[in-house]
């Protein structure tokens, strides 16, 4: 299926949001290990926290981030796969996981906590978002039909 110059570009976005996927995984561990914005933003949700419960709700944060970004590793590497290999349901599986990128992209940005205050900060949430760009990409390169020779 790679032979059009669509599919190689389809590729190559699914390879950036790849890279994308890792550093949206990364960025709460720098996070935490520099700015502490996530345990700020738990902080000011919840002042009667002490620092070892807010340290718990960034650790939860962690291994969960950690786990989507691990599954969207894995997705891309599966579907970026199946393109080079021209399987029939790569499009449609694509299409599938974009609309699951982007379910998942936005619950971690808008999904408010009982503070009231969304559970991510904006910047993490944003960042998580970041991949569902290369792989709407992908998939609009994925259905654009090959210009008639």
């Amino acid at each position: 299926m790679t032979g059009t110059s669509h599919e190689r570009g389809a590729v190559a976005a699914m390879y950036a949001g790849l890279g994308l996927t890792v550093l949206a995984a990364i960025a709460p561990y720098a996070d935490d290990a520099t700015t502490r914005l996530l345990a700020d933003h738990i902080h000011a949700g919840y002042p009667a926290y002490s620092p070892a419960r807010v340290d718990s709700a960034v650790n939860t944060y962690l291994v969960l981030l950690s786990a989507i970004g691990a599954l969207g590793v894995i997705s891309w590497l599966c579907t970026a796969w199946a393109v080079r290999r021209g399987k029939r349901w790569a499009r449609p599986a694509a299409t599938v996981l974009l609309a699951l990128g982007v379910v998942v992209g936005l619950t971690g940005l808008l999904t408010q906590d009982t503070s009231g205050d969304t559970g991510l900060p904006p910047a993490l949430g944003w960042i998580g978002m970041a991949p569902c760009l290369a792989g709407l990409l992908a998939v609009a390169l994925l259905w654009r039909r090959p210009r008639p020779e």
